[in-house]
């Protein structure tokens, strides 16, 4: 436990380094650009048998990083995302009867997903570390009242084929955690009233929802592979994969969300 701990506080340490200590992207972008190395090199231990993994993370680093230098086309990359993720959600609830999604279509899959969220992270945090940060502490505070409350109260599977821990309840007890944290901020920190608050708390919440796709989509994948973790280099942890396998789903989720309700002029910022 304390190994999980302690990794975990120098995780924080870095990114809060990386998001806040400079408004030039000096900084961030090499945390970007190790994360996505670390994430591909992961994604093709999940995939069928790759003969050269080492191609596909030149591959997956070469796209991320040409397309964070095309601002014009980052929603097209968040809405490829989407239908991918869309797709996901048949998948984990036909697990394990149906597996044929189970091939090479993962090369692709992993370098639109991967780059769409790296590119989602780099839009918000482009607006403001407070942007990213928000999705952060939604996804974070979420995941910890499904928890809590799934340990407690968790008696319907929500999808045991794919995460037997996870259950109804819990889902339940993480969207209600993530709406107080949405309406707080909304309210006292935003200052959103009317139809602005109504389509951010919507947003929220699907992105909330979107975090949880992307959890049991790796759980699913890491049964398939038959692995346990998605890697070992945060010790207690496992892989990188699985500390942002949520974030995955909900940053470009929330990107292009947030995108379209500036670029309709609901929002402002």
């Amino acid at each position: 436990m304390w190994i999980r701990i302690k990794t975990a506080l120098i995780l924080v340490l870095i990114v809060g380094v990386a998001l806040f200590a400079s408004d030039t992207p000096y900084l961030f972008i090499p945390l970007l650009a190790t994360g996505i190395v670390i994430a591909s090199h992961e994604w093709t231990k999940l995939m069928p048998k790759w003969r050269a993994p080492s191609l596909f993370v030149v591959l997956v680093f070469a796209v991320t990083m040409t397309t964070l230098l095309l601002p014009v086309t980052w929603p097209a990359w968040w809405a490829a995302a989407i239908v991918i993720w869309l797709m996901a959600l048949s998948w984990v609830t036909k697990f394990p009867t149906s597996t044929n999604w189970y091939g090479q279509r993962l090369s692709v899959m992993g370098i639109v997903i991967l780059t769409a969220a790296i590119s989602a992270m780099f839009y918000l945090w482009q607006l403001s570390a407070w942007w990213l940060m928000y999705v952060f502490l939604l996804v974070w505070c979420a995941d910890s009242g499904a928890y809590f409350v799934g340990r407690k109260f968790g008696k319907r599977k929500m999808s045991p084929n794919v995460s037997p821990n996870k259950s109804v309840e819990g889902l339940m007890g993480g969207l209600a955690t993530g709406l107080a944290v949405v309406i707080g901020i909304s309210l006292f920190k935003l200052e959103y009233t009317g139809m602005q608050l109504v389509l951010f708390v919507l947003l929220s919440l699907v992105t909330i929802l979107a975090s949880v796709l992307g959890d049991l989509f790796e759980s699913m994948l890491k049964r398939r592979a038959g692995v346990k973790d998605s890697g070992t280099i945060l010790p207690g942890h496992g892989g990188v994969l699985d500390r942002i396998d949520s974030l995955l789903s909900a940053t470009p989720i929330f990107a292009l969300g947030f995108w379209a309700l500036q670029y309709f002029g609901f929002i402002t910022i």
